[in-house]
């Protein structure tokens, strides 16, 4: 009986060892499986952004895309330099950009949105109507005064303050930054001549702030302050923009519909790596702060898997993230650019 009772636990250690086994092979091949993937870059379309990846990792808990929104030049700077696993840019890489990076990178676009100029005027409650040579020359330093007959003329009944602008600008590499100054270049000979586009310039007038965050919370702080934020960040937190004149010589205010007329035209003429400028548009509805976003994806990464999640993530935005850009403020994809998208994603491996 004690004999039995002996082969009878040798056997249960045995049964218990291989289930043990089991349990492990299981365990790690989850963890082997499991892709953390580093993202940083635009603040611009970080909301949805934020949204895309948080769903993506609920749908498939292998995956977790951790983005940071350090502002687009640091996108491009961390993807170039290998740091991240992608980047995301409001502004398309330069070709110089393209061939010092240590990856060879290409351009998803995801969604489109505007920039819209801000302002603190208390006492003004109207929307206010502001022509492109008008913007360009608060920021150069050439319309100093709310009260200036040129910003009067396009506000007609309007009592302006007579209080000083303040222009406030991004300080660090930005997005926002590269669409805002590339279309004050398309719209300003001095601007062209002068600052120029980028994602960083030298502003003539003004003041600096970080983030989107510190140009909107410069301007609410500062009497007569006049800024730009992209749209969704200016409606969610309730700051009163102005309208714009657009390049057919009507003021319109941001909205999806606008941004969505500025890249019809575009869309039909799309270059094959997406760096495309949607900005001073044609078309009486377009808006004219308007601007693809791009995410910046290697076309080989060094682990295959953690391309094919990628890879996969980006079929999904399409699928299905898309449909959700409009409830934030964003305009999506226009379809024959979707489409195309799809086929350049078959490159990411």
């Amino acid at each position: 009986m004690c004999v039995t009772l002996r082969v009878l636990d040798h056997r249960e250690r045995r049964v218990k060892s291989r289930w043990i086994a089991a349990v492990m092979t299981v365990m790690m091949a989850g963890v082997a499986g499991a892709q953390n993937i580093n993202a940083a870059g635009a603040t611009f379309p970080y909301p949805i952004y934020n949204k895309w990846f948080t769903e993506y990792s609920h749908l498939h808990s292998n995956v977790k895309i951790n983005y940071q929104p350090i502002g687009s030049g640091g996108g491009i700077k961390q993807v170039s330099d290998g740091i991240v696993d992608f980047g995301a840019s409001d502004g398309p890489m330069n070709d110089q950009q393209l061939s010092e990076a240590k990856v060879k990178v290409m351009h998803i676009p995801t969604v489109l949105g505007a920039v819209v100029p801000i302002y603190n005027l208390p006492g003004v409650t109207n929307d206010l109507n502001f022509a492109p040579d008008v913007i360009a020359d608060i920021y150069l330093g050439k319309i100093t005064k709310w009260t200036d007959g040129r910003i009067s003329k396009d506000n007609p009944g309007v009592k302006f303050p007579d209080e000083p602008i303040l222009p406030v600008y991004r300080n660090e590499g930005s997005g926002t930054t590269f669409i805002f100054t590339d279309f004050l270049t398309k719209v300003s000979p001095a601007w062209a001549a002068g600052p120029g586009k980028g994602t960083a310039v030298k502003w003539p007038a003004g003041v600096g702030a970080k983030g989107s965050e510190g140009v909107a919370g410069m301007v609410r702080q500062a009497r007569g302050a006049f800024g730009y934020v992209e749209l969704v960040y200016a409606t969610q937190n309730k700051i009163q923009y102005g309208a714009v004149r657009n390049a057919s010589g009507k003021f319109v205010k941001a909205t999806t519909d606008g941004v969505t007329a500025a890249a019809a035209a575009a869309s039909k003429a799309m270059p094959s790596d997406f760096r495309v400028s949607i900005t001073n548009a044609s078309g009486v509805t377009s808006y004219p702060i308007s601007s693809f976003t791009w995410l910046l994806i290697p076309t080989k990464f060094s682990d295959p898997a953690k391309g094919k999640a990628v890879a996969d993530f980006l079929h999904w935005m399409l699928q299905n993230g898309e449909a959700e850009a409009a409830g934030l403020g964003y305009a999506p994809l226009p379809k024959p650019v979707a489409d195309k998208v799809a086929l350049a994603i078959v490159k990411v491996q």
